[in-house]
C-alpha cells in the first residue's frame, strides 16, 4: 500500500452506541478485511468539559450546543451512573479513509440516513426533540451513534485534540512531533513555563508532543494571541483525570 494514498480519520463511538451495545457491530463495519482500514490507536475516554467544548466549538451559540455537550459526555444516556459515561476514540488509517468511513457511517441525521442507506451505522440512531425552559419546541438533536472526521483538516485537528503522540505507535503517527525541552503548566486557563501553587504540569522535558502544539504553547506562554484556543491543546492532557469538570 503506497504511503501517499493513506489518510487518517478520527472515529468516536458515542455514549448512545455504547448503551445500545453496538460497539462490536460498528467495529465490524470498519474491518480491515472489507475496507483496508487499520487501527492506529484506540482509547476509552471520560470526556471532560474542555474536550467536549473544543470538539463541538463550531456549534457554540446554536440552540442544541448545550445538549451536545451533555450528549458526548454521557450525561444524557447515563444520568445516574458516572462510571458508564465514556466514548471510544479510534484513529483509523487507510486508503481514502475519510470518504470510506463517512460512507459507512451515513448521513449525520438518522432519519435521512435510513432513507438514503438503510444499512449504514447511523440508520440505527435517533432524532431527539429539544425544548426550552418553558417547554416550547426549539429544534432537534441527532443522537447518531458515531463521529467521523469530515475532511483532512478536521481530521488533523480532531486527532491532535483526542490523542497524544504517545497514544499512537511511532510508525503510525501521521503528523510531525517534537521532544519538549521545557515545562508547561496550566492554571486558570493560562499557560506558563513556571510552576505556581495550584498549577498543573502537562508537559515536561523529554515528552513527545505534536510539533504544532509545542509551537502554539511557546507563543501563548509569551503572551501572543492565537486563533486556536488553549483548550485545543490542553484538553487531551485532562482526559480521564479525576476532576471531570476541568
Amino acid at each position: 500500500m503506497a504511503k501517499q494514498n493513506l489518510e487518517s480519520s478520527l472515529v468516536l463511538i458515542k455514549p448512545d452506541a455504547l448503551k445500545n451495545s453496538l460497539t462490536g457491530y460498528i467495529l465490524s463495519q470498519f474491518s480491515e478485511f472489507h475496507t483496508g482500514l487499520r487501527f492506529a490507536a484506540l482509547k476509552v475516554v471520560s470526556v471532560n468539559l474542555a474536550l467536549a467544548e473544543e470538539h463541538y466549538a463550531e456549534h457554540k451559540g446554536k440552540f442544541f450546543y448545550p445538549s451536545l455537550l451533555e450528549y458526548i459526555r454521557g450525561y444524557l444516556h447515563y444520568p445516574d451512573d458516572p462510571s458508564k459515561r465514556r466514548v471510544i476514540a479510534i484513529l483509523y488509517r487507510g486508503p481514502n479513509a475519510i470518504k470510506n468511513i463517512r460512507e459507512i457511517c451515513g448521513n449525520t441525521n438518522p432519519h435521512e440516513a435510513r432513507q438514503q442507506r438503510p444499512g449504514c451505522i447511523r440508520a440505527l440512531g435517533t432524532v431527539i426533540p429539544l425544548y426550552d425552559e418553558k417547554g416550547k419546541f426549539i429544534g432537534e438533536r441527532s443522537d447518531n451513534l458515531i463521529h467521523a472526521s469530515a475532511n483532512p483538516q478536521d481530521a488533523e485537528h480532531e486527532i491532535k485534540l483526542w490523542f497524544l503522540p504517545t497514544d499512537i505507535p511511532p510508525t503510525m503517527r501521521c503528523f510531525p512531533t517534537e521532544t519538549s525541552k521545557e515545562y508547561f503548566y496550566l492554571k486558570a486557563n493560562a499557560i506558563s513555563s513556571t510552576y505556581t501553587p495550584g498549577s498543573f504540569c502537562f508537559i515536561a522535558p523529554g515528552d513527545i508532543v505534536w510539533k504544532s502544539d509545542l509551537k502554539l504553547l511557546r507563543q501563548l506562554e509569551k503572551g501572543k494571541k492565537q486563533d486556536i484556543s488553549v483548550k485545543a491543546v490542553i484538553a487531551k492532557y485532562l482526559i480521564n483525570k479525576k476532576n471531570e469538570d476541568i
